[in-house]
């Protein structure tokens, strides 16, 4: 048997005194494209740490077990000495520059230069970059991943999704990687741009390269995974070849239960005769890569409705256009009453919340604590978790009430973590997600917005959001606008969908409807329903 591109034994890793990592083997050959699945709080965020010297594991007493790469014991010390040494690494974060172009963010550090004057006397530093060159570097790359964007635009202002192939273009353009770890590459992109990657990444294969594909979207890791490692509890549990694997039993393994299939039916006629609770009249919105252009729409009482259509066609532009993050115009009603467009704690104040997309961008205070994160909204626009200061009209932070409120989220929601004082950086992306869902629960919303919910999300905590956003909206009456790019999640719990396209509601379909008109709405074939 040719001797693998890496090889991992017996990994064993703690945080202080909580073991996260049991003993972990795993090997990726050249040109295997291996899969890793498990639930957030696994343990493949940190074994990723380990593997790629990040400095938080170092900090923290390092680890046991042994890492070898390309026939060699490795201890990476660094991100830096793990580049060297030939591993690419795609985060579940981005990593871009934003004020750089494509270009620029896919040569970064490893720029083209040709000889000056003044590199004859100050050194190679003063050399002059070869943009064209640079250009054609960046423009192969991208070829590679059927990535047709300009390369010479900036990367500011770009849809997630297109930003989440420069990053991936940029591993690719380096010439001594042979083995490049995929940390959710997909959980940005459309289902489309998600088969595309697909194909990239059996291209990049099949050169030799050896792919480490960590990914929560189960039915994309048999399709394309030669082998599959599942992580429970810091654990291999099992392990199986791609082509002989089922999406139920990986769910299975990696939750330690069987999950429930299919979607849920929702109660017929139930909505007959509610009253509207949110209107949009005209709705535009300036938002890069999703603009809105004049979307009209009735959402009702106690409804839960689908904002779907492929990336770029406007859904994501409604939700941050109502909450003020986007400039919009048009007009927003709530129970009959305005609500002030381009003002953030007006909307929080009309009895709106939001959870954002753009977690860490916008959801989250990344070096602040769990609890702190929980109800800082709560705190600032409503006033609560405070308590009177004495006699005097000061209030003050009640601690107690605080981390009561946010251990209660933490259990409900599952929330990975050592106490509800850990810093949220230290926290994997798809705990974070659930925090951010927390802090908007907190509000305790008439309207709940909620855009990509479970991105970055595996796949029993995928069910335990959806489960809370349906108990929310039939229990307490909370009426939920869900934006998401899984068709899948939002025919099975929203009461009507509706489809974007250029900007504009394309057609309003009920969960039922078929396939086809689904397909049809995304490509904008249909003409625009009833949206009342």
């Amino acid at each position: 048997m040719e001797e693998p591109v890496l090889s991992i034994r017996g990994i064993h890793k703690q945080f202080y005194g909580n073991t996260v990592l049991k003993g972990v083997d795993l090997d990726v050959g050249a040109g295997e494209i291996h899969g890793l699945v498990g639930e957030n709080g696994a343990g493949k965020t940190t074994l990723m740490n380990i593997l790629f010297g990040m400095p938080v594991i170092h900090e923290t007493g390092g680890f046991g077990g042994e890492v070898w790469f390309k026939g060699s014991k490795a201890d990476f010390r660094s991100p830096g000495d793990a580049m060297t040494a030939g591993i690419g690494m795609v985060h579940q974060e981005f990593m871009l520059l934003p004020g750089f172009t494509v270009t620029e963010n896919i040569k970064l550090n490893r720029e083209t230069t040709y000889p000056n004057f003044l590199s004859g006397i100050a050194g190679r530093r003063m050399e002059t970059l070869d943009v064209p060159a640079m250009r054609i570097d960046a423009r192969r790359a991208l070829d590679k991943l059927e990535m047709s964007i300009d390369e010479w635009i900036p990367v500011a202002g770009m849809p997630v999704g297109h930003m989440q192939f420069i990053e991936i273009a940029r591993e690719i353009d380096k010439k001594t990687v042979s083995l490049l770890v995929l940390d959710e590459p997909t959980a940005v992109l459309t289902e489309g741009e998600a088969a595309g990657l697909l194909r990239a990444m059996r291209i990049v294969a099949s050169s030799g390269i050896a792919i480490l594909f960590i990914t929560h979207r189960l039915d994309e890791v048999v399709e394309v995974a030669d082998r599959i490692t599942v992580l429970r509890d810091g654990e291999v549990v099992g392990r199986m070849k791609g082509g002989e694997a089922k999406v139920a039993r990986l769910a299975e393994l990696m939750v330690g239960r069987s999950l429930e299939q299919g979607a849920r039916q929702g109660d017929e006629g139930r909505l007959s005769g509610a009253p509207v609770a949110l209107r949009l009249k005209n709705l535009e919105v300036d938002m890069p890569g999703e603009v809105v252009k004049g979307v009209s729409l009735e959402i009702r009482k106690g409804e839960i409705l689908g904002l779907g259509g492929l990336a770029g066609h406007g859904k994501l532009g409604v939700a941050n256009g109502i909450m003020g993050l986007k400039p919009a115009s048009g007009a927003v009603e709530k129970n009959g009453s305005s609500v002030p467009l381009n003002d953030p704690k007006g909307a929080l104040n009309a009895g709106l919340a939001f959870l954002s997309e753009d977690r860490r961008g916008v959801g989250l205070l990344l070096d602040d604590s769990v609890e702190d994160n929980i109800v800082v909204a709560g705190m600032m626009a409503q006033g609560k978790f405070l308590k009177r200061m004495f006699l005097l009209p000061l209030k003050m932070r009640d601690n107690g009430a605080i981390r009561s409120h946010a251990s209660n989220m933490v259990r409900k929601l599952d929330i990975r973590c050592t106490s509800t004082k850990q810093r949220v950086r230290q926290i994997s992306g798809g705990n974070q997600q659930k925090i951010c869902v927390a802090k908007a629960l907190t509000l305790e919303p008439d309207v709940l917005l909620v855009s990509e919910p479970t991105r970055g999300i595996d796949v029993g905590a995928k069910e335990r959001v959806l489960d809370e956003l349906l108990r929310l909206n039939r229990e307490d009456g909370i009426t939920v606008i869900m934006t998401s790019s899984e068709l899948n999640e939002l025919r099975k719990i929203c009461d009507r969908i509706a489809i974007m396209h250029g900007g504009r509601i394309s057609s309003v379909l009920d969960p039922g409807a078929s396939d086809a008109a689904f397909g049809l709405a995304m490509a904008g074939k249909e003409k625009t329903a009833d949206a009342g």
